[in-house]
């Protein structure tokens, strides 16, 4: 009996050093990385008074309601370019999953250089794309679908790649052993068994690209982004926390849709 109370406050004594050791190594890490920063943690103790502030003057008021239309009139354009962004990138995407996954590919060496790829699209952050593409088209909604484009093809070709080795090798070689071709395999047997699976992908980047191309429009001066800054800048607070409203309204009411249709098609 005494040695199973041992080995419990054994038990115990370990996790409580852990736990001691986990919070003085974060400690360490912000008081180092706060010095090199020059933060003021005394700053924090007066965050309530930031906070006070956004509340007095970013809750929309009746001078921001005449600012409706255009509001509506861009988050509409946002929500667009997000969606023909994924849509567009899905079916590139599953192109090249199809030819990437180690179940289909024709070399591997094909595989490999897609993974890399992929990679590589997905692994720029979507600030980078959108500053890059700038130079090259300029600010208009061309930029931000591309660089929404970009990011969502690295993801959702890896994400595919992913779903279709799932498949199983075992299933593809039992449908080439009954006479199916190469093709009547990925359009007969593969593709009618994950498209919950990517269809589920797919909602979840139009969930992220939505809340993605606002920021993407602060930067290409296009959409919902743009008019935040434009009404931030002069001083209109008002009329942009209409803006924040909006844009909260439009990715819930998206993820409630996309959580619908994934329990529909399950």
């Amino acid at each position: 009996m005494n040695s199973d109370v041992q080995q419990i406050n054994r038990f115990f004594s370990k996790k409580r050093f852990r736990l001691t050791l986990i919070i003085v190594i974060l400690g360490i890490a912000y008081v180092g990385a706060s010095i090199g920063l020059g933060f003021q943690t005394h700053s924090l103790l007066n965050v309530q008074d930031g906070i006070a502030w956004l509340i007095q003057n970013f809750i929309p008021n009746e001078a921001s309601k005449g600012y409706w239309n255009e509001i509506l009139q861009q988050l509409f354009r946002t929500f667009l370019v997000a969606v023909a962004a994924t849509t567009c990138a899905a079916i590139v995407s599953l192109f090249l999953a199809i030819v990437g996954a180690k179940t289909l590919t024709p070399a591997i060496t094909v595989s490999w250089v897609i993974r890399a790829f992929s990679s590589l699209l997905r692994n720029i952050p979507i600030v980078a794309w959108a500053m890059i593409l700038l130079f090259s088209f300029k600010q208009n909604d061309l930029t931000g679908f591309l660089a929404l484009f970009f990011m969502t093809l690295g993801f959702l070709t890896r994400a595919f790649m992913e779903t279709i080795e799932d498949f199983g090798t075992e299933k593809i070689q039992a449908l080439q052993a009954t006479g199916a071709t190469y093709l009547q395999v990925i359009a007969q047997g593969l593709l009618p068994e994950i498209a919950v699976a990517l269809m589920s992908w797919i909602l979840y980047m139009i969930e992220n690209n939505v809340r993605d191309a606002t920021l993407v429009g602060l930067l290409t001066g296009t959409g919902i982004g743009f008019i935040f800054n434009l009404y931030f800048k002069s001083l209109r607070y008002g009329a942009a926390g209409l803006v924040v409203l909006s844009v909260i309204i439009l990715v819930v009411s998206v993820e409630l849709i996309s959580n619908l249709i994934g329990r529909l098609l399950s």
